[in-house]
């Protein structure tokens, strides 16, 4: 219980932006910014502390699905109702799915802070912090058409020639008509844009210029 209470500091600490003491702090295997960021690096902190991870990262996941629901979703995430309404509401539907303590004290300060419609992008940005704890790699690829299984396996295969020792790849492919051709491919903190759309872009430019 005390340690879930540490929990529940950190991020009151890292929400008021009075991060000490930082030395104590369990450092996520990447940064992620803005004011989620801070969030989710105290919530991975904590969790990381009591070994639930991956625990924390599974009731997250059970969050996003709730926070989904019309009926929900119309009292925690409008902007017109009473904090201490939205909380009790909330935290009711979380203490009926047996969440932790962690997952449940996260919930209680971003109500806190009002802040309670940033609880997507906390949850997004503590899933970035798992997937790069795993050695995960993100990689997405956008194409003006879907990829068949032939071209899906060669462009694995090439991918997983930008990896690291260690590192997997975890590949995320979209669709994009106005793309036109080619691919859009975005790979760490690389990207590549080999789209028909960009290249016509540049020849028309070169045209212009000449």
């Amino acid at each position: 219980m005390a340690a879930s209470g540490l929990g529940l500091l950190q991020v009151r600490q890292f929400s008021t932006s009075i991060i000490r003491p930082a030395a104590k702090l369990v450092k996520p295997p990447i940064q992620v910014y803005g004011v989620e960021g801070r969030y989710a690096t105290a919530l991975f902190s904590a969790a990381s502390k009591q070994k639930k991870l991956d625990q924390v990262e599974k009731e997250l996941a059970q969050v996003s699905a709730l926070i989904k629901d019309p009926k929900l979703s119309s009292i925690v995430m409008n902007p017109h109702v009473k904090r201490s309404l939205k909380l009790k509401t909330f935290t009711d539907v979380l203490s009926r799915e047996r969440l932790s303590p962690i997952t449940i004290n996260l919930i209680t300060v971003l109500s806190d802070n009002g802040r309670l419609t940033l609880t997507p992008d906390v949850i997004s940005a503590f899933g970035k912090m798992m997937s790069a704890h795993r050695g995960e790699v993100t990689c997405s690829v956008t194409t003006a058409q879907p990829l068949d299984e032939a071209n899906l396996a060669d462009l694995k295969v090439a991918l997983n020639g930008f990896l690291a020792k260690g590192e997997t790849l975890k590949l995320e492919t979209k669709t994009d008509s106005s793309i036109l051709g080619g691919m859009v491919v975005s790979i760490g903190d690389k990207y590549v844009d080999m789209s028909t759309k960009t290249k016509i872009q540049k020849l028309t430019k070169i045209i212009r210029d000449s």
